[in-house]
């Protein structure tokens, strides 16, 4: 006989995203192996069923958006990694500029660095997207100039708001701060300048490049100066095009969301996860940081 006492709920332990998101890319990567029949039959496959998961997301979320008290269970639901990135990679809702830009220059690099160059976000300021070349890319060759039109209609197509594109020269912007080694031995082995302390903005990440092609983000809040590797726990996505909240002191991952605390790196979504500490210190109102 049934019973009348009330079921209690079934839990189960979170997706790993990360697991998730390599099976999708590894199913991505078998159907663009395909013969171009087959690729293409796969490939609107998928596009049905998305936009057909999409319809119902949609009509799931204006209902929910229209009633009080399910628009803060809605709400709540959008700062879990996995509602986030469903909402983002259906559209539903869409991050910041700059980190849809930052999406998309991640995905041209592996374009680019095929055909032997490489591509580097700098800045997005208002409707421009400020871009450094090197490599193939960089050049007035047939090849230099085809792939910087690659890259170009690719920013204008994903990101319909840019409506100019800069390639900026090889030199080093306070945007994009090189590191150089102090080459020294006993206390200093292993630091590297950076910038001044006053160059750094406040409440604004900033990447920071190291000689190993990684690079670190360095986050001021008032007289609290951070490193860290650039580097979300998540899925190890660069974090600097990230969002900060002065009040709270976090960063959200641009990718899926992912909250970190600015002062310690200690992942709020997932607490299982950190960002990565690197040593700091400020002499003579330079930063410097030991990577290793």
């Amino acid at each position: 006989m049934a019973s009348d006492a009330p079921r209690s709920a079934v839990t189960s332990p979170p997706p790993d995203l990360a697991e998730l998101a390599r099976a999708v890319e590894t199913a991505l990567t078998d159907v663009r192996g395909m013969p171009i029949d087959h690729r293409k039959r796969a490939l609107a496959l998928k596009e049905a069923v998305e936009a057909f998961h999409k319809a119902g997301l949609v009509q799931i979320v204006r209902a929910m958006k229209d009633h009080p008290a399910a628009r803060d269970v809605l709400m709540a639901l959008v700062e879990d990694p996995a509602v986030y990135a469903l909402f983002s990679m259906h559209g539903i809702i869409k991050a910041d500029v700059r980190a849809r830009v930052s999406q998309v220059v991640e995905r041209l690099r592996t374009y680019t660095q095929s055909h032997g160059g490489d591509v580097e976000l700098v800045d997005v300021r208002d409707d421009t997207v400020f871009v450094r070349l090197s490599g193939a890319c960089n050049g007035c060759s047939m090849s230099a100039v085809t792939l910087r039109t690659g890259v170009e209609d690719a920013l204008r197509e994903q990101v319909p708001e840019i409506t100019k594109i800069e390639v900026v020269p090889n030199d080093p912007t306070p945007e994009v701060m090189p590191l150089v080694s102090l080459q020294r031995s006993g206390r200093d082995a292993g630091w590297i300048a950076g910038p001044s302390l006053e160059s750094l903005p406040e409440g604004t990440p900033v990447r920071m490049e190291l000689a190993d092609g990684k690079s670190l983000v360095i986050i001021r809040l008032d007289a609290h100066v951070q490193a860290f590797r650039n580097e979300c726990a998540h899925l190890g996505l660069p974090i600097d095009g990230g969002t900060i909240d002065r009040e709270a002191r976090t960063i959200t991952c641009p990718w899926h969301g992912f909250r970190f605390d600015c002062l310690s790196g200690e992942c709020l979504t997932a607490p299982q996860a950190q960002l990565e500490p690197v040593p700091l210190r400020v002499e003579h109102g330079i930063v410097h940081v030991r990577p290793s």
